[in-house]
């Protein structure tokens, strides 16, 4: 199986150190799936072209250990799919996960690139690649479900051989070895960044972890944690629906804040839109202000929450602010409530005094919410390896007593009341998957 991928930013051999390539040799190696091959056949300053032929031996994978194949004559080593997935994940692993230490600015930046894979079952291929960018041509061979197709788009190089290393398999609807739970993680880690903000993400992942219902929605629902996904989307992917931890922690944030009277809420580190999303359906709240340092996240917000289609009145709720949480920002004084909903863990802990300050002393809201993981939960979750937090952007998680402790100490010093909530289903041992401290000052704003 074949796939070409063509630049034409100058100088374009610049692809080779993008991919710890050189463009002058030619390299074979040895994957669990077959014997790649990685050649240039065009490489000049204006145009190069990089090929990743794969040559599969069709007896060997037969035989190979958790083979799903029966047949000696199939068409695993010809069709676009798991396999050719393999092979770029282990030839161009370095690339994929956006490193170059020659060339880190080049490595951060979309560039045009035009990739041809000339044996693909193209019939989702349109669907599943435009929303990423792309740009899908396809010619189909008669009546074969595979075509040739060609992607063209102005893409980092990085996010490009994610989308393949994801939408591969899926575009074939089969893998060719048993789907285990690691198979989540290595959906998250490549979908890092699109797949939660994908339109067809829950048809990813059921094809992606081979129709598997345990690990999609370990899947969905970490995905819902990770990026605040509609929790009526994640419900509707699953046969037997139920109530995402991402839902019943806005249900818990908004019961609180209407517990406390709040009408003018802050949500610190907004991050794409999702409690706003839900502050906005509460008429009670009659001014939102979300803040997030990201100004990409905040463009992302504006999206979500179609303020560019939203009434004069419902708009004049609603303020997006670019902010740092741990700067004393004195125009987020005066609100009733402040919410900090999977906010705190994402902090270095030597910043976190300096959270504090901005917001129990700065802005000092009358009350203020702080949601955060329960890590002793996390043996619960059984796609979760054992040691790995939750999200990968994750500076910490705590135990019930650590947060306790924190929100105490910060109770004391401040001068606020606080007491403790869990978030979703108990464990008698192990507590919620996500504690809550509600403090509260008594200030009147």
């Amino acid at each position: 199986m074949l796939l070409t991928m063509t630049t034409t930013h100058q100088p374009a051999t610049d692809l080779g150190h993008l991919l710890h390539k050189h463009p002058d040799r030619a390299q074979s190696f040895t994957t669990s799936s077959g014997v790649a091959h990685v050649f240039y056949p065009k490489a000049t300053n204006e145009e190069c072209t990089v090929a990743l032929l794969l040559e599969v031996d069709p007896i060997a994978l037969v035989r190979g250990p958790g083979s799903t194949l029966t047949q000696y004559v199939n068409d695993r080593p010809y069709a676009a799919g798991s396999l050719l997935t393999v092979a770029l994940g282990s030839v161009f692993r370095t690339a994929m996960n956006g490193r170059s230490e020659s060339y880190p600015e080049l490595a951060a930046t979309p560039i045009p690139l035009v990739i041809r894979i000339p044996a693909l079952p193209h019939r989702l291929a349109a669907r599943l690649f435009t929303p990423l960018g792309w740009s899908v041509e396809t010619t189909g061979h008669g009546d074969s479900r595979f075509g040739d197709v060609t992607l063209t788009g102005t893409v980092k190089l990085s996010d490009a051989l994610k989308h393949l290393y994801v939408l591969l398999p899926v575009l074939d609807g089969g893998k060719h070895y048993w789907v285990a739970a690691d198979e989540v993680d290595k959906l998250l880690k490549a979908g890092d960044g699109w797949l939660a903000a994908h339109p067809d993400k829950e048809l990813i992942t059921t094809r992606y972890l081979a129709r598997k219902r345990p690990l999609i929605t370990s899947a969905l629902e970490r995905l819902a944690d990770v990026d605040e996904v509609e929790p009526e989307e994640l419900d509707n992917a699953l046969a037997e629906p139920k109530i995402s931890l991402a839902a019943q922690r806005k249900e818990a944030v908004i019961k609180a804040l209407k517990e406390a009277g709040a009408k003018r809420v802050l949500d610190l580190g907004c991050g794409g839109g999702a409690l706003l999303r839900a502050l906005v359906n509460e008429p009670e709240f009659t001014e939102i202000h979300g803040v997030d340092v990201s100004a990409k996240a905040l463009h992302e917000a504006a999206r979500k929450l179609h303020l560019d289609r939203m009434g004069d009145r419902q708009r004049e709720r609603i303020t997006l602010r670019q902010s740092a949480l741990t700067y004393a920002d004195p125009e987020l004084a005066g609100y009733d409530a402040a919410v900090l909903m999977e906010v705190v863990e994402h902090v270095d802990p030597s910043r976190l005094p300096a959270l504090e300050h901005s917001v129990f002393t700065v802005a000092r809201p009358a009350t203020v919410l702080v949601t955060t993981p329960n890590v002793e939960y996390n043996v619960l979750f059984e796609t979760l390896p054992e040691g790995q937090m939750r999200h990968s952007d994750h500076r910490f998680e705590w135990t019930r007593q650590e947060f306790r402790e924190w929100a105490d100490g910060v109770a004391e010093r401040r001068g606020y009341a606080v007491r403790f909530v869990p978030i979703g289903p108990e464990d008698a041992e192990r507590g919620a998957p996500t504690q809550m401290a509600v403090f509260s000052s008594g200030d009147v704003n």
